[in-house]
């Protein structure tokens, strides 16, 4: 797939294993910004030692207001690392006592994750694999996944195919995503979370609350209530602020406020759905064992 990389729905065609790059900027080798335990995740990833979280550079995307912008737009900014390295870094996390692995925009490099994961198995990798994504994704390369990843870690973000042109030149967005979400909860079903609060495998969909974009959000949940499951783990971020290029856009230029976000709620629980992940900082400071 790499030698004339269709992985992502942008087909852009070019040899990446002699490093010509499309749209990703992306050639032969993954890219990592960094690694390590994180505690911003839902409940059920983060557990009392965090989600073990590689933030792998670029991005199939690329949202102009990219909350991570450096990272998804400017790749080249970052190390190349080999199979071994990537698995070495997976090895690491779990020696460090995180739940899973958790790997922060895989799509453009998923051949380089599959390569990697023999050799972390054969050194002792057993926590669950998260594949944490925008939901771009095309159905052979979600087929290779198949039986590979544990948890689907899948943000929606729009429903509609002009805003996703405009905020992300991907007008086909909209139908990939809803396509993705069905096969992903194919493969692995509803979230299953253990004894101890921890996931252990099934589908996680986030919604990142846009301003002005409750009716995307009502047709969204309605979707993952109606054609998915009513029993989808789901969060309903309100962390949206103008960052990367969203100043171009007047409409970008505003934070959510309390009031939108719980509107959104209120659409999520309308649309039938009931496992909607609530952040409880106090949880989280017990479990850092600050209070």
């Amino acid at each position: 797939m790499l030698g004339h990389c269709g992985l992502c729905p942008r087909r852009c065609r070019v040899n990446r294993l002699i490093n010509q790059t499309g749209f990703c900027a992306t050639g032969r080798f993954a890219r990592i910004a960094s690694y390590g335990p994180h505690f911003g995740e839902e409940q059920p990833l983060v557990g009392r030692h965090g989600s073990g979280t590689i933030f792998i550079a670029s991005c199939n995307l690329r949202c102009c207001f990219c909350q991570n912008y450096e990272i998804s737009h400017t790749p080249n900014s970052y190390p190349e690392v080999d199979a071994a390295g990537l698995a070495a870094f997976m090895i690491d996390l779990q020696n460090q006592g995180c739940h899973n692995i958790n790997l922060v925009t895989p799509s453009h490099v998923l051949p380089q994750i599959i390569e990697a994961l023999p050799i972390a198995l054969q050194e002792g990798l057993r926590v669950p694999l998260v594949y944490n994504c925008s939901g771009y994704e095309s159905p052979e390369a979600l087929a290779l996944l198949d039986g590979i990843v544990d948890i689907y870690l899948v943000d929606f973000k729009f429903w509609d195919a002009g805003r996703a042109t405009t905020y992300l030149n991907a007008p086909d967005y909209p139908e990939v995503a809803r396509q993705a979400l069905t096969i992903m909860h194919h493969q692995v079903g509803d979230l299953m979370i253990d004894n101890t609060g921890l996931a252990v495998s099934g589908l996680l969909v986030r919604h990142l609350l846009m301003p002005d974009s409750l009716e995307e959000t009502a047709a969204i949940v309605k979707f993952i209530a109606d054609r998915i499951s009513p029993a989808t783990y789901c969060t309903i971020m309100d962390q949206y602020r103008p960052c990367g290029q969203a100043a171009s856009y007047p409409e970008l230029r505003q934070p959510i406020t309390a009031e939108q976000y719980q509107q959104a709620l209120e659409l999520a629980a309308a649309a039938g759905l009931s496992r909607i992940d609530r952040r409880d900082l106090g949880m989280l400071l017990r479990r850092l064992g600050i209070i």
